[in-house]
């Protein structure tokens, strides 16, 4: 509740608002949070999923479990992430789904707020593989708008699937728009 209300007035204080909801009915997904381009994209993010009363855990680099400040990210619902090795983070994303009842996964499918050229894939070979839906999520900067907006159940056909995909952040307005690429097909 503490949560809730400071997320309110931070999202007050800065002149964003929230559009959309995650539905109650899903317990279990995969929620894309894109374009990742700033440090701010975490605050903002977390404080609407705060706002939905949606308790999250999100992918971030080990590197931030382990500094200092690595008892905040573990209590904001952090899965420490080794970005440079291989270490099948599909499978352990769906043995995640496997073990748990409800669990919603929040990635940014980049991987980086740096410009990297093409998504990642394995958001989506995870979500087909658990049997979740993928719910797309995003931060316009420029209407100050974090939304949560179509869920969708992968068919297996990734090219076909990623058209939605595509329409729903075609318009959307990153913090810095010189670092997100679209390429995910």
């Amino acid at each position: 509740m503490v949560m809730k209300t400071i997320s309110r007035l931070y999202f007050w204080l800065t002149g964003w608002r929230l559009e959309g909801r995650l539905s109650p009915d899903i317990k279990k997904c995969i929620m894309v949070a894109a374009p990742h381009t700033s440090n701010y994209d975490f605050g903002y993010s977390r404080a609407a999923l705060y706002m939905m009363g949606c308790n999250v855990r999100y992918l971030a680099k080990k590197e931030l479990l382990n500094s200092p400040l690595g008892f905040f990210f573990r209590a904001t619902g952090a899965i420490g992430v080794e970005r440079d090795s291989s270490q099948n983070m599909v499978s352990r994303l769906v043995e995640m789904f496997n073990q748990h009842e409800k669990l919603v996964i929040m990635l940014a499918p980049e991987g980086s707020r740096k410009l990297k050229g093409r998504w990642k894939t394995g958001f989506y070979h995870a979500a087909l593989q658990a049997k979740v839906p993928i719910v797309l999520a995003s931060l316009d900067y420029k209407k100050k708008v974090a939304n949560v907006g179509p869920v969708f159940h992968p068919t297996g056909n990734y090219q076909q699937d990623m058209v939605l995909v595509k329409e729903f952040y075609r318009d959307v307005s990153p913090r810095y728009p010189e670092k997100f690429v679209l390429d995910i097909c």
